[in-house]
């Protein structure tokens, strides 16, 4: 360049702020998804599943095999939409007697977690209102943040709720009905039909988020709203307003990141029109060795060794707050899932305050406040049991005990 075209670095033109909504963020999902590189340091604030559980050598021949013998669907670029014959095991999979679903009804995912994003892009303007399960996972907060969304609080414990008044108006009502994130409780069948009822009435879009389901430790699972929406499609493919969600990262291994959307044809079309601009097509190694663990019965052989082992975690992770923290907080026991919901006895008890002085003590949770779109609520803790083997459990507990008397 000429010298005289050049300027002096203090004189160069301003580079273009990033967009506000970064200004919104919270840096908790950071803090502990790195949580596992600092020394000893015991994280029960992640939703992670246990290591020891990964069937690597299964996976890694599947993996070999589905490589091999499809080189072009695994090596290459493939449909949006996801591979046919895994979009078809899918809806297969998710059938019933009153619930009708084909290929058209499925949308393969990148993650449960994409599944999210995309539902805002094609349903949420600027400001648009979205109505909550409350308190309600931090994902989908940070993935529909860049939207500006209001949120409308869905209080599904208490006895006056109207499921009715509180979806009218909303772009769409977001639950996790089977051991929700972040309480770990279960929405019971009457709730459940009351919602879809609602739902049906209001014309509302109903998420049902659903990657807990199979960690079910105590009594019968219940039905997925979807299915208790079968109804509503008198023809041969689903049109209900459910659109529901699931993956295989707790129930297999989450670095597969394979998830899908099962919903109306109309809004498959709409997600897979979003995902086109977001990754092209999911991974097609990881589409084929899902498509071959599943036929193979690896996903339901590795369900019952997993149920027993969460559920020793919880009954360690109860008894170590029984012990430790009684008199501080209380939570009820969940019946499956990966998470405890702890509530202060003490109103004015700040867990964002504690988070710093728990990881001083060697110990990670998650706050509450992240779980609400307000950020208000700091009496609240998510601690989770899966990761960790019960002696550390306990440990962790006494650490946070001990950082609780620091605060």
């Amino acid at each position: 360049m000429s010298a005289r075209l050049s300027r002096p670095a203090s004189q160069s033109p301003e580079r273009p702020g990033f967009a506000r909504w970064l200004g919104t963020t919270n840096d908790v999902t950071q803090t502990f998804l790195s949580a596992g590189g600092v020394p000893d340091l015991i994280s029960m604030a992640g939703g992670l599943p246990a290591p020891e559980l990964y069937r690597v050598e299964e996976i890694a021949a599947l993996a070999q095999t589905v490589i091999r013998d499809h080189p072009a669907e695994t090596l290459g670029y493939g449909p949006v939409e996801g591979l046919p014959d895994l979009r078809e095991v899918l809806a297969r999979r998710f059938s019933s007697a009153d619930l009708r679903l084909t290929r058209d009804n499925v949308l393969v995912t990148s993650g449960g977690m994409q599944g999210l994003d995309l539902l805002g892009k094609v349903l949420v303007e600027d400001g648009g209102l979205i109505a909550g399960q409350s308190p309600t996972y931090m994902g989908a907060l940070d993935a529909w943040r860049p939207r500006n969304p209001t949120f409308r609080k869905l209080d599904l414990e208490d006895p006056a709720f109207d499921a009715v008044g509180a979806l009218a108006g909303a772009r769409f009502a977001y639950t996790v009905p089977n051991f929700s994130n972040p309480t770990g409780r279960l929405v019971g069948l009457p709730l459940r039909q009351a919602l879809v009822d609602a739902a049906r009435a209001t014309g509302t879009w109903l998420v049902e988020d659903d990657p807990y389901g199979q960690l079910h430790f105590d009594g019968a699972p219940l039905p997925r709203m979807i299915a208790l929406s079968g109804g509503d499609s008198p023809g041969p493919v689903y049109d209900g307003p459910v659109v529901y969600m699931g993956t295989l990262s707790k129930e297999l291994a989450p670095g597969l990141r394979i998830g899908w959307v099962v919903a109306a044809p109309a809004m498959i079309a709409a997600l897979t029109a979003a995902k086109q601009g977001s990754d092209m097509c999911t991974s097609g190694v990881t589409q084929r060795v899902a498509l071959a663990a599943i036929e193979s019965g690896m996903v339901d052989r590795a369900q019952p060794a997993m149920v027993r082992l969460y559920r020793a975690r919880r009954d360690a992770l109860c008894a170590a707050l029984a012990e430790h923290l009684s008199d501080r907080f209380v939570w009820e026991e969940p019946v499956g899932g990966m998470f405890v919901w702890a509530v202060a006895r003490d109103p004015a008890l700040d867990t964002d305050r504690l988070l710093p002085l728990a990881m001083q003590a060697g110990v990670c949770i998650a706050p509450s406040s992240v779980f609400d779109p307000a950020g208000q609520d700091r009496r609240a803790m998510r601690l989770n049991f899966t990761l960790n083997p019960p002696d550390r459990l306990a440990e962790g507990v006494r650490r946070l005990a001990a950082a609780l008397r620091r605060l």
